[in-house]
């Protein structure tokens, strides 16, 4: 595994690879989230994910409470990773980072990802920024997040650990709620939105509502489980991304997509 590059980790390095997919993790997510994944996809592609302050191996570093900052970090490491083609994917708060990292990219002038995977999250447009989560008292968001049966009861039952993880969690809910969608043209890039059947949080309607977001491809795939599906159906939703970074790769290269 690689040291930390500003936020991106590498777990398993591949020189060869004709594509890099950057991976945005949820609220209180880390790299960690993504490392089952560069085993999973083939050697074709890298899978390098983002390890904001606050996690991992930044435990020690201030948390970003403002989706802005996570921008500005992201877009600097993302400078040395884009020598060749890559992707997106992000779940909840990732979806929300990668979809405005593109746009920030475009209205930068540099390079696009080939396309997005949106995942667990509605579209923008939809988003009301209200302060909830982040400020709840200590009891009640660890209920919370019990509810979205994300965080394992043996990390929610000890203190010490939850003690450390709260910060960086409150501080990506707050980013989320302070966020506010400012109209843009959609992106040329194609979007592949992921849900749940079983989210409340994210359902088929409000998954669906990414397709304005891209003047490309839209699809939608909806797999079983609830909010942290990408755990719980994880190999057939490694294997929907496979399928879609082929065939965005084919079509950078100038072939006709499959029919």
């Amino acid at each position: 595994m690689s040291r930390p590059k500003d936020c991106f980790v590498t777990f398993r390095p591949e020189p060869r690879a004709g594509l890099r997919l950057l991976c945005f993790p949820y609220a209180g997510g880390g790299a960690h989230v993504f490392r089952a994944w560069a085993e999973r996809l083939s050697p074709r592609f890298e899978v390098c994910a983002a390890q904001f302050p606050g996690r991992g191996a930044r435990l020690l570093e201030e948390p970003y409470a403002k989706l802005g900052q996570l921008l500005a970090e992201s877009s600097r490491a993302l400078s040395p990773l884009a020598d060749k083609p890559f992707a997106f994917f992000g779940h909840s708060m990732g979806a929300l980072v990668c979809f405005e990292l593109a746009r920030l990219l475009r209205r930068e002038g540099r390079p696009m990802p080939l396309g997005l995977f949106v995942s667990g999250r509605s579209g923008p447009r939809s988003l009301r920024g209200v302060a909830r989560l982040s400020v709840m008292p200590e009891g009640e968001l660890l209920e919370e997040l019990r509810r979205f049966a994300g965080v394992p009861a043996e990390v929610l039952e000890n203190a010490e650990l939850m003690r450390m993880m709260l910060p960086s969690i409150r501080a990506d809910f707050a980013a989320c709620e302070g966020y506010s969608y400012v109209e843009e043209p959609p992106l040329p890039c194609p979007v592949t939105a992921f849900g749940g059947e079983g989210d409340p949080e994210a359902g088929a309607e409000g998954l669906g509502q990414w397709r304005d977001e891209t003047a490309a491809r839209f699809s939608l795939r909806m797999f079983p489980g609830g909010h942290f599906f990408l755990d719980t159906a994880r190999g057939p939703l490694v294997e929907a991304v496979a399928q879609d970074l082929a065939a965005w790769l084919r079509e950078a290269r100038g072939a006709a997509p499959p029919a």
